[in-house]
C-alpha cells in the first residue's frame, strides 16, 4: 500500500523559509516522480512542483524561483524548500507520485487514492 507522510509545516512570517518532508513507503521511490500539491481553504488543490526519478524538476509559475524540491533515495524522502514565503502560500501541502515520461515529470497525480494527511503552512505576521 502506497503511503505518504508529510511534515515540516509551521507558522512563519512573510519572507521566511521552511523545509517540508515527504516520507514515502510501500513502493520503490526510485522509480517514480514525486510532486507537491497544496490546497488553501475554499480553493481547489493545485500543483506546486515535481521531481522525476532522474532528478529533473518542474515548478508552478507561482513558486518558481522561491521553492526547490529535492529527493534522498537512501531516506525514501522528498523535500520541498520554501523560501521568501508569502501569505498566499498558506495552505495544506501534500505529496504524492506524479506522472513521468522520458525523465520529465508533470504535476499531475499518478493515483487518485494515494494522498497523505498533509502539513499546514501558514504565512502571517
Amino acid at each position: 500500500q502506497w503511503q505518504f507522510v508529510e511534515s515540516g509545516g509551521n507558522l512563519v512570517q512573510p519572507g521566511g523559509s521552511l523545509r517540508l518532508s515527504c516520507a514515502a513507503s510501500g513502493f520503490s521511490l526510485d522509480s517514480y516522480a514525486i510532486g507537491w500539491f497544496r490546497q488553501a481553504p475554499g480553493k481547489v488543490r493545485e500543483g506546486v512542483s515535481c521531481i522525476s526519478s532522474s532528478h529533473n524538476t518542474y515548478y508552478a509559475d507561482s513558486v518558481k524561483g522561491r521553492f526547490t524540491t529535492s529527493r534522498d533515495s537512501a531516506k525514501s524522502t522528498v523535500y520541498l524548500h520554501l523560501d521568501n514565503l508569502k501569505p498566499e502560500d498558506s495552505a495544506v501541502y501534500f505529496c504524492t507520485a506524479t506522472l513521468q515520461l522520458d525523465g520529465l515529470c508533470a504535476i499531475r497525480e499518478l493515483r487518485t487514492d494515494a494522498w497523505g494527511q498533509g502539513t499546514q503552512v501558514t504565512v502571517s505576521s
